[in-house]
């Protein structure tokens, strides 16, 4: 199976928690769970399977490159996000994000297919959360839930577009290669540490929500030892 056919587990995450938060709203709480245990399987899969490929490389000017870019977009979509208002901004930046998130994953299966496997794995909660914050928030300017998941629905078929863009860099030199996985590493860090921690850190800390962070850390390097 080609990379972009795994996109669609993650894009049916993404209609599947759209379609919750239209029904009925996760308590912020259970956000905040979902939120940290996303950020502990993309943070082990960035430790046990990207880092290592890119080390393996040899290239540190690729990689200076390559994490300069990641660097300068992600911030330019930060940037985006803060400037842009109401829903229509909501979906531009959040559908980039998307589109990031499936040339990540083409990059990941470049890689080999085991770690594009895991990557699937870990954006499907993350790609989850994306689907059940934009409903949310959407469910507040649109009364219409088939409205709502459509949208979102919408936005999950930037997935597929982002790992066919991706899947050709496996055919690349040595160098160039190096440089995306850079990007790729630099991509995944600022969504663990700019979007989902952030944003589960806006409510209140329990000792629970917290431990989930540990639960999808521990529980990816286990799946990554199995499949050793």
């Amino acid at each position: 199976m080609s990379a972009w056919t795994y996109t669609l587990i993650p894009a049916l995450a993404a209609v599947l928690g759209s379609a919750v938060a239209a029904v009925r709203q996760p308590s912020p709480s259970v956000t905040s769970a979902v939120q940290h245990l996303a950020a502990g399987v993309l943070f082990a899969a960035i430790a046990g399977e990207i880092l290592p490929d890119l080390k393996h490389q040899q290239s540190p000017i690729a990689v200076i490159v390559g994490g300069a870019f990641g660097v300068a977009l992600m911030l330019l979509i930060k940037r985006l996000g803060e400037r842009t208002k109401g829903s229509s901004g909501l979906i531009v930046t959040v559908g980039i994000d998307i589109l990031i998130d499936g040339l990540v994953l083409g990059i990941g299966f470049a890689a080999g297919a085991k770690q594009g496997l895991l990557l699937t794995g870990a954006l499907t909660l993350e790609v989850l959360f994306l689907g059940l914050a934009v409903a949310s928030e959407l469910k507040q300017t649109s009364g219409s839930a088939v409205r709502v998941i459509g949208i979102v629905a919408a936005l999950a078929l930037l997935l597929p577009l982002g790992a066919l863009l991706g899947t050709p860099i496996g055919a690349l030199p040595g160098p160039y290669l190096a440089g995306f996985f850079a990007f790729a590493l630099v991509a995944l860090l600022y969504l663990v540490t700019e979007e989902l921690l952030v944003e589960a850190h806006t409510v209140p800390e329990q000792p629970w929500t917290t431990a989930m962070f540990f639960v999808g850390f521990l529980g990816m390097l286990v799946i990554e030892e199995i499949a050793a």
